[in-house]
C-alpha cells in the first residue's frame, strides 16, 4: 500500500473542523474559541518547523548533531517538569529532581531499546533516536511531574501524621510509605490506562499513523506494543525517582521532617 501524501488542501479540511468548533463555542458563549484557534495555530507552526529541522538533521547523519538535539530536549523537559508543580522545593532542588528523573528514566530505557529492539545502523541514527527519546520524554515528564506534585501536596497536608509516625520510631521510608505509594500510583496511572484501553477501546495514535501511512496492521501493532511497554517502564522509573528524591530532600539523615525545604 502506497503511503497517503497529504496536501495543504487536505489539512485545510481538518482546520475547518477546528474553526467550526470555535464558531460553535462563540455562539454558545462557552469561551473556548480563542484557546482552540491559538492552540491550532501554534500546532501547525511548531510541527512544520520541527519537520523542517528534522529533515536537515536526518540528512546530516551526524552523531554530534543528534546528541545536541537530544541534550536540548532533555534540558527543556527537565525545566518543564519542574515548572508544572504548584508546590515547589526551595532553591534549585525542584529543577534538580526534575533533571534527575528525566535523565535517570529516559536515557537508560532509550539506549536499551536502540541497542536491542530497533538496532539501527549506526545505533545513534537520528531518525530512530530522536523520535524515540521524544516520546519517552513526554511520558517521563508527565509521570514524574504527577508523582512529584502528589508527594509535595501530601506532605503539606499530612504533616502531623508523618511526624507522628516518625515520633513513634518509624524510619522516613516507613513514615512516607503511604505517600510514596500514592505518588507512584498517580504517576503511572495515565500510562496504565493507555495500555489497558489500547486495541479494545482506542487505536493508539502511533499505530493509527503507521496504518494510515501504509504499514501492515500487524507490524504497526508490534511497534505499538513495543512503545507502550517501553513507555510504561520509563514512566514508572520517572515517578519512582522523583518520589524518592523528594523524600530525601524533605527529610534529613536523622529521619526528621524538613518542611522548611518547601516554598
Amino acid at each position: 500500500m502506497t503511503p497517503v501524501a497529504l496536501s495543504p488542501a487536505d489539512l485545510a479540511v481538518a482546520a475547518m473542523l477546528v474553526v467550526a468548533s470555535a464558531a460553535l463555542s462563540l455562539v454558545l458563549s462557552l469561551g473556548v474559541h480563542r484557546p482552540l484557534l491559538v492552540s491550532a495555530g501554534r500546532l501547525v507552526i511548531q510541527l512544520v518547523l520541527v519537520g523542517l529541522v528534522l529533515r536537515v538533521i536526518f540528512a546530516s547523519a551526524s552523531m554530534w548533531v543528534t546528541f545536541g538535539v537530544i541534550a536540548i530536549m532533555l534540558a527543556a523537559a527537565s525545566r518543564e517538569m519542574g515548572a508544572r508543580s504548584p508546590r515547589r522545593l526551595k532553591g534549585l532542588w525542584h529543577l534538580g529532581i526534575g533533571t534527575l528523573s528525566i535523565l535517570g528514566a529516559t536515557l537508560p530505557v532509550a539506549l536499551i531499546v536502540l541497542l536491542t529492539a530497533l538496532k539501527p545502523t549506526p545505533w545513534y541514527d537520528a531518525r530512530h533516536a530522536i523520535p524515540l527519546v521524544g516520546i519517552i520524554l513526554g511520558t517521563v515528564m508527565n509521570g514524574g511531574s504527577l508523582a512529584l506534585n502528589t508527594i509535595l501536596s501530601s506532605v503539606a497536608r499530612d504533616r502531623l501524621a508523618i511526624e507522628a509516625r516518625l515520633a513513634l520510631g518509624a524510619t522516613r521510608q516507613e513514615a512516607f510509605r503511604p505517600i510514596l505509594r500514592q505518588a507512584v500510583r498517580t504517576g503511572v496511572t495515565p500510562t496504565v490506562n493507555q495500555m489497558a484501553a489500547a486495541g479494545i477501546i482506542t487505536l493508539p495514535g502511533i499505530m493509527t499513523g503507521q496504518v494510515l501511512a501504509g504499514m501492515d496492521p500487524l507490524d504497526a501493532a508490534r511497534y505499538q506494543i513495543l512503545l507502550l511497554l517501553v513507555l510504561s517502564t520509563a514512566g514508572f522509573l520517572g515517578a519512582v525517582i522523583a518520589s524518592y528524591a523528594a523524600l530525601h530532600r524533605l527529610t534529613d539523615h536523622r529521619h526528621r521532617l524538613r518542611l522548611d525545604a518547601l516554598v
